[in-house]
């Protein structure tokens, strides 16, 4: 179907350097957008972008520091200089950190929620700034099942991750008037090198197995039909919602 083409589309993907980022972004690259990655350092980037290409699809490099405001005001003015005006713009980047919550120090907490919450501030608004004017955008915020789900050992995590359900929905209310759709895509457990540790727990695998009622962990290329929906036309009415690909784990009590 044409409304799932994304041809002619500049799309920003952060956090794409490695794992669920770069399965998007070559996604979205499928899918017929012109795909820009990003990563704190150049060689990843620079690595993704060079496979992307040897694939035969459109891709340029953007290495950047999301939780530097000034430094992704920079990016996204390059790259809508340099490459063209952003189209989709997928707020992938994050990261995890464990620890009882007693014991988490402070610094790490600051840490975790400039990665996973104020990033997508920072990122967000010089991109819709850009985008009111064309009356245009598919912005995707990369959640997580803890948006709704509680676990041991992972509370700031889970509340970054609330945090950034409720700013989606608050930028879609925000920024519908303008044309530009925002919604969130909430994985489950996914088979990456970030969740290596996990998958090698036997205990914890034999858990979420039981625990997901498709009974596996999940691929990351089973998140692109996902994304690749949520930035296309095919979903020109959906915004301030956040689509679950976790093999039913929110679905059950």
């Amino acid at each position: 179907m044409d409304a799932f083409k994304l041809d002619g589309r500049i799309a920003l993907v952060t956090g794409s350097s490695a794992g669920i980022g770069e399965a998007l972004a070559r996604g979205l690259a499928q899918a017929g957008a012109e795909v820009v990655i990003n990563g704190r350092r150049r060689e990843p980037v620079d690595k993704v972008v060079q496979s992307l290409l040897e694939a035969g699809l459109k891709a340029h490099a953007a290495p950047f520091d999301v939780t530097d405001p000034n430094a992704a005001a920079a990016a996204v003015e390059d790259i809508e200089t340099h490459v063209g005006p952003i189209d989709i713009l997928v707020n992938n980047a994050g990261i995890q950190r464990r620890e009882s919550l007693e014991a988490f120090d402070e610094a790490t907490w600051r840490e975790l929620m400039s990665t996973n919450l104020d990033s997508v501030f920072y990122v967000s608004k010089p991109v819709a700034n850009r985008m009111i004017p064309r009356q245009r955008g598919s912005i995707i915020n990369i959640c997580s099942v803890q948006s709704e789900l509680g676990r041991p050992s992972i509370a700031p995590y889970a509340a970054s991750k609330g945090g950034l359900k409720m700013l989606t929905k608050g930028m879609a209310i925000d920024w519908g008037q303008h044309g530009i759709r925002v919604n969130g895509l909430g994985p489950g457990y996914f088979a990456t090198e970030l969740n290596a540790a996990l998958i090698a727990d036997e205990k914890f695998s034999s858990w979420l197995c039981d625990r997901t009622p498709l009974g596996r962990w999940g691929n990351v290329e089973e998140l692109v039909g996902a994304a690749v929906f949520l930035a296309s036309d095919a979903a020109s009415f959906v915004t301030g919602h956040v689509l679950y690909v976790d093999g039913g784990v929110t679905a059950r009590l």
